[in-house]
This record gives C-alpha cells, structure tokens and sequence, in this order.
C-alpha cells in the first residue's frame, strides 16, 4: 500500500479520510508541497514504539554476543572441526548431569 500523503488543507476539508488513513497507516502532511508533518492512530504510535524497543533489544543481544564471541577466540575458547564441537558439546552435556 503507498503511503497516504494530504496536504494540510486537507486536515481541514477532508478530516474523516486523513483520520481513517491514519487508524492503520503513518499519514504524512505536507505544508506547499513540502512535508512537514506525520499523523498516526495512538494504537499505531504504541506499536511503533513496542516494535523499536524490541528492535533495539535485539541489536543490543546480538552485539553483546558478538562481543563474547570476539573474546572466546581472542583467549582460544573455541573449537575446530565437527569432531571437536561435538565433544565439546557431549562434555558440556555430562557436566550438567
């Protein structure tokens, strides 16, 4: 779907479509043919907000292990080979009984 864009003027002249655009979409407002201004639903804005924070919590997982795993094998905390990671893997298993 494109994105629903109105002029401000249509705030004014056209309120009930710019309102349901913005139930399910982010509206952009634009002032002499120039954006300016976005519009969205409060449902839309907490989801938005929910969906960045999750986001944000998954980059900042995924950097820490990339962090850990750069240290592993800086201090030689890895394995060659399918034979090694799994007794590696079968070692770690024992030591969890």
């Amino acid at each position: 779907m494109a994105t629903p864009i109105f002029s401000s003027a249509a705030l004014k002249t056209r309120q009930r479509e710019v309102k349901d655009a913005a139930r399910d979409n982010v509206v952009h407002i634009t002032e002499n043919g120039n954006a300016a201004f976005v519009l969205m639903s409060e449902e839309l804005y907490e989801k938005n907000l929910r969906d960045a924070a999750e986001q944000a919590a998954y980059e900042e997982r995924m950097r820490a292990c990339i962090l850990n795993g750069e240290d592993d094998f800086a201090h030689g905390r890895y394995v060659e080979g399918i034979e090694a990671f799994d007794a590696a893997l079968q070692e770690r298993l024992a030591a969890r009984g």
